[in-house]
């Protein structure tokens, strides 16, 4: 039985993302956002220890996140975005950047697409690539672990977006282009609509690899607990298949290339 329907399809690949509610449990998102409180040093219930705007931490690999990024709903979304054996299971959900409501700017808030293989320096963030085919990168994946209202920091998303970077890297082919190269080449995508990751815990957030997003200020009350893992590609997607059996988001390149979808 299909986890997506025509509709959800057809968001992602004119829209780029798709919003998957009870993607995991709630109790498993309340597990998490225990641990990640103890790892921020500061106390849930006194506001005067959160006195950071973003709070940073590591590798997530403990139980509740594990299963959080592996129940059958994910995986099955996984296969009809990507396609069968196009993807690599995960066994964490990375980093989590912490929000917590402040005056201050967050300092990361700029518009960006994420980059997914290394340039000329790999310890370098800004110096890592994307190409046309996203090269081993399927998705970007937003995992809500607290609710997030539209004053609790959601990620904002330019709607449509993945369609004018592909057109942006595809004269770039195979080396595609920096993190920094695709951050000044942004204008193309200004006049987009905005949407907010908004949702109750439990809830994901599947995005085409090519949108462009970008962090803002919280100005709620409560933090907000949210991961923003890559889906790995188990091998290179192909944009000239000879049957036609395109995945969504090799389709999505497609369109915005005039392709068809």
């Amino acid at each position: 039985m299909a986890e997506l329907s025509d509709a959800q399809i057809s968001q992602f690949i004119e829209q780029g993302f798709l919003r998957l509610e009870h993607a995991f449990p709630r109790e498993l998102a309340d597990e998490g956002r225990e641990l990640l409180w103890r790892g921020t040093g500061c106390e849930p219930g006194d506001p005067k220890t959160w006195t950071q705007a973003v709070v940073r931490l590591g590798y997530q690999g403990q139980e509740p996140f594990r299963r959080a990024v592996n129940t059958p709903r994910l995986h099955a979304a996984f296969n009809e975005l990507v396609g069968p054996g196009y993807w690599l299971p995960r066994g964490d959900l990375g980093t989590f950047p912490i929000r917590f409501p402040s005056p201050d700017a967050p300092g990361d808030d700029g518009w960006h697409i994420d980059v997914s293989f290394p340039g000329e320096d790999p310890s370098s963030y800004f110096s890592w690539r994307a190409n046309v085919a996203s090269r081993d990168r399927a998705l970007l994946m937003l995992f809500l672990f607290s609710d997030v209202g539209e004053d609790d920091a959601p990620t904002r998303i330019r709607v449509g977006s993945h369609l004018d970077i592909a057109r942006l890297l595809e004269p770039e082919g195979e080396a595609g282009l920096t993190f920094m190269e695709v951050a000044q080449r942004l204008d193309t995508t200004a006049e987009r609509p905005v949407a907010l990751a908004t949702g109750e815990a439990g809830t994901v957030y599947l995005c085409h690899p090519f949108l462009v997003h970008a962090a803002q200020p919280h100005r709620g009350t409560r933090p907000r607990f949210m991961a923003q893992p890559p889906l790995l590609s188990a091998q290179p997607f192909q944009l000239h298949r000879e049957d036609g059996a395109y995945s969504p988001v090799e389709r999505a390149i497609r369109l915005g290339l005039g392709r068809g979808a």
